[in-house]
C-alpha cells in the first residue's frame, strides 16, 4: 500500500511537483546531516568548555582555600579575606572538598565531606581507578613533579604554582575528571582528583599518609590506601547553557525552514519558467496540431537543449506535413486506379458472364447433334452389312462424339460451378465402396498401358454423408489424368484413410512425368496442362483433353467443404491428396430458369460418362 502511495504520488505526477519533492527530499536530507553534524560538534564543543571551565574553577577553588586557610593564622585578617573571596567571585558556582572515608584527615582547619549518595561515590572510585592508572603510567603527561615544584613562588599557598613566564615551558596537565548534568537542578557537577606534590608537605607535614608521599610512589600508596586521595566538586549553573543551546536548536531549525522555504521558492521559479513553460508550449502546440492545425508551429528562443527540441519538433512536423501531402496525393492517383479498377472488373465481370453464356448456349446447341450423331454412329455400327473398315469408321465417329460430349460436359459443369449454381445431393455411402467401382471401372485403361493399379483402404470407415456423384467425379478425374500421364509400366496407387483432423484423406499417387516447378502454380487453372505435355502454342498438346480435369476437382472440393493438394517431382510423379469432411451440413439453394436449363444439359449420368472418359482415353492412347 505504501510502495503504491508513493509511486502514485512520485512517478503518477506532473514534472513540476516531481521535481519539487525530490528536490525537498533531497535538500532536506542534506540540511539535516549538516545541521546534525554542528549539533555534534557544538555539543562537544560545549562539553569541551564546561570541562575547562570546570578545571579553572578547581584551581580557582584550591586557590581560594588556601587563601583563606593562610589568612587563618591571622584572626585581624581572616575575616577580610573571606569577605575578599566572596566579593571577588564573579561566577556562581559551588564547591567542595570530597573524600571517601575520614579514616584520615589531613585538612588543618576543615573537615572533609563524604558522597552524597551512592552514584557519587560511584564517581570518585572511577575517579580514583583512573587517578591511579595515571599515576601508574607516569603523572601529568610525564612531567616530573620537582620540575613543577621550582615554578612554585614562595608567597604562594601550598599546592599552587603561579603561572610560568614562557607558555611553551608550561607543563601540560591533563587531569583526569568526570562531569555529570542534574536536569532536575539544572546544573553540571564537574569533578577532579586533587594532585599532591613535595611542595604540599611544607602545610600538611606530619598528616597521616603524608611523610611517605616523598618516599613512595603515589600509585603504590593509592594501593595501600595511604595516599590521601582527595576530590574536588564544583557545581557550575548550566541554566544559562541549556537556554544557549536551545537558542542555537532553534535558530538551527528556523534557518533550515526558511531555507528550504527559499529553495522552494527558487525552484519554483526556475522549474516553471526554465522547464515547465517550454514544455507546456511544446504541449499546447501539439494539442493544435492534432486538432488540425497543421501551420502551428513551436516557437522556443532560449538558446538551449529546448531551443533544439523545438527545432527538431517544426523539423518533424514539416516532414509529417510533406508526408501527408504526398500520401494524398497518392490516395487520390489511387482512388482513380481504383474507379479504374472497378469499372474493368464490371467489364470482366460481364464478359465473363457472357463467356459462359455463351459456352453454356454452345454447349446445348452441340449437345443434340452431338447425341444424334452418336446414336446413328451406334446404329450404324449394329448394321450386319457393313464391312470391318466401315463399323470401324463408325466405332470412330462414335468414340470422337463421346470425347466431345465430355467435354462440352465439363464445360457445363465448370460454367455451373463459377456461377453458384451447382446444387448438392447429399446420401450415406461407403467410400471404399465407390472408390472400388471407380478403380474398376478404369482398370481395363490401365491395364492396356500395363499400368499396376493399387488400392489402400483403410478398415472400419465410417460412413460419408455427402454427394456422392461429385466426389464419383472428382475420383474419375484424378484417375483419368493419373493414367493419361503416366508411361507405359508404370504404377497408380489409390489410398483413402482417416487425417489426423479426422477428415477423409483420398490420395492418388502416380509415377507419371511429374510437374515442373515453373507450372505448379497454373495447374489448376483452367484450360491448362503441365508443360510438359503443353508444346510451343497454349492450344497444342501432347495428351488430348481439355484442360478442365484439375480445375474441375479443385472447384468440386471447395463445394464439398474440403481442399485438394498435391507434390510431385519432374519425372518422377505426382501425388494428389484431396481432404473432404464425413459429413456435409445440407445446403438450401434457390432453383432458376438457368439452373433447370443446366440441369437439363448435365444430366448425363455418371455410368455413361465414366464409359465416354474410357472410351476417351482409350482412343488417345
Amino acid at each position: 500500500m505504501a510502495y503504491r502511495s508513493i509511486k502514485r504520488v512520485i512517478g503518477e505526477t506532473s514534472l513540476e511537483r516531481k521535481c519539487r519533492i525530490l528536490f525537498v527530499f533531497c535538500l532536506s536530507a542534506l540540511l539535516f546531516a549538516a545541521f546534525y553534524l554542528v549539533e555534534s560538534i557544538a555539543e562537544k564543543l560545549v562539553e569541551g568548555t564546561a570541562v575547562r571551565k570546570g578545571r579553572d574553577l578547581v584551581d580557582a577553588s584550591l586557590l581560594r582555600y588556601h587563601w583563606e586557610e593562610v589568612w587563618e593564622t591571622k584572626p585581624e585578617a581572616a575575616e577580610l579575606a573571606r569577605e575578599m573571596s566572596r566579593d571577588l567571585q564573579t561566577q556562581q558556582y559551588k564547591w567542595t572538598i570530597l573524600a571517601l572515608d575520614r579514616s584520615s584527615s589531613i585538612e588543618p582547619a576543615r573537615t572533609v565531606e563524604l558522597p552524597a549518595n551512592e552514584e557519587e561515590e560511584a564517581i570518585l572510585q572511577e575517579l580514583k581507578i583512573r587517578f591511579q592508572r595515571q599515576m601508574a603510567e607516569g603523572g601529568l603527561r610525564g612531567d616530573d613533579d620537582q620540575a613543577l615544584d621550582r615554578d612554585l613562588d614562595d608567597d604562594s599557598p601550598a599546592g599552587i604554582a603561579s603561572p610560568p613566564t614562557d607558555a611553551k615551558s608550561a607543563p601540560d596537565i591533563v587531569p583526569v575528571h568526570k562531569m555529570r548534568a542534574v536536569p532536575s537542578e539544572r546544573v553540571i557537577q564537574y569533578y577532579q582528583p586533587v594532585y599532591w606534590k613535595n611542595s604540599c608537605l611544607r602545610c600538611h607535614e606530619g598528616f597521616e599518609g603524608v611523610d611517605a608521599f616523598d618516599r613512595a610512589d603515589a600509585a603504590l600508596l593509592l594501593d595501600k590506601g595511604t595516599y590521601p586521595f582527595r576530590v574536588v566538586r564544583v557545581i557550575i549553573p548550566d541554566r544559562e547553557t541549556q537556554q544557549a543551546r536551545t537558542w542555537s536548536r532553534a535558530l538551527l531549525t528556523a534557518i533550515g525552514i526558511i531555507t528550504v522555504f527559499l529553495a522552494m521558492v527558487i525552484l519554483y521559479v526556475i522549474i516553471r519558467y526554465v522547464v515547465v513553460r517550454p514544455l507546456q508550449h511544446l504541449r499546447d502546440v501539439s494539442e493544435e496540431i492534432s486538432r488540425g492545425n497543421t501551420e502551428l508551429r513551436a516557437e522556443i528562443r532560449t538558446n538551449d537543449e529546448f531551443e533544439e527540441l523545438a527545432n527538431a519538433f517544426n523539423r518533424m512536423l514539416r516532414h509529417l506535413t510533406e508526408t501527408q501531402a504526398q500520401l494524398q496525393q497518392v490516395n487520390t492517383d489511387l482512388d482513380a486506379k481504383v474507379d479504374q479498377l472497378a469499372q474493368l472488373n464490371m467489364r470482366l465481370y460481364e464478359m465473363n458472364r457472357l463467356k459462359s453464356d455463351f459456352l453454356a448456349n454452345m454447349s446445348h446447341e452441340l449437345r443434340t447433334p452431338l447425341n444424334s450423331i452418336i446414336g446413328f454412329s451406334e446404329v450404324l455400327h449394329g448394321i450386319d452389312t457393313l464391312n470391318d473398315k466401315q463399323k470401324r469408321y463408325a466405332q470412330n465417329i462414335r468414340k470422337s462424339g463421346r470425347v466431345l460430349l465430355d467435354m462440352i460436359n465439363d464445360i457445363l459443369d465448370l460454367a455451373k460451378i463459377e456461377a453458384g449454381k451447382m446444387d448438392l445431393r447429399l446420401t450415406e455411402f461407403r467410400i471404399g465402396t465407390l472408390v472400388s467401382a471407380q478403380c474398376d471401372m478404369v482398370r481395363s485403361l490401365s491395364e492396356e498401358k500395363n499400368i499396376d493399379l493399387a488400392v489402400d483402404i483403410q478398415p472400419d470407415l465410417p460412413v460419408m454423408f455427402q454427394d456422392q456423384g461429385k466426389i464419383q467425379q472428382v475420383v474419375l478425374n484424378l484417375l483419368s489424368n493419373a493414367i493419361k500421364f503416366t508411361p507405359e509400366g508404370g504404377r497408380i496407387t489409390v489410398r483413402i484413410q482417416r487425417s489426423s483432423d479426422q477428415r477423409l484423406e483420398l490420395s492418388v499417387a502416380d509415377t507419371g512425368v511429374g510437374i515442373a516447378q515453373e507450372d505448379r502454380d497454373i495447374i489448376f487453372e483452367k484450360f491448362r496442362q503441365s508443360g510438359q505435355a503443353i508444346g510451343d502454342g497454349n492450344l497444342t498438346r501432347e495428351h488430348t483433353g481439355t484442360g478442365l480435369g484439375l480445375s474441375i476437382v479443385k472447384e468440386l472440393c471447395k463445394l464439398l467443404g474440403g481442399e485438394i493438394t498435391f507434390v510431385s517431382e519432374l519425372g518422377r510423379g505426382s501425388t494428389f491428396t484431396v481432404r473432404l469432411p464425413w459429413t456435409l451440413s445440407v445446403r438450401l439453394r434457390n432453383s432458376s430458369h438457368l439452373d433447370a436449363q443446366l440441369d437439363e444439359l448435365a444430366q448425363a449420368a455418371p455410368l455413361e460418362r465414366a464409359r465416354s472418359r474410357t472410351s476417351a482415353v482409350a482412343a488417345s492412347s
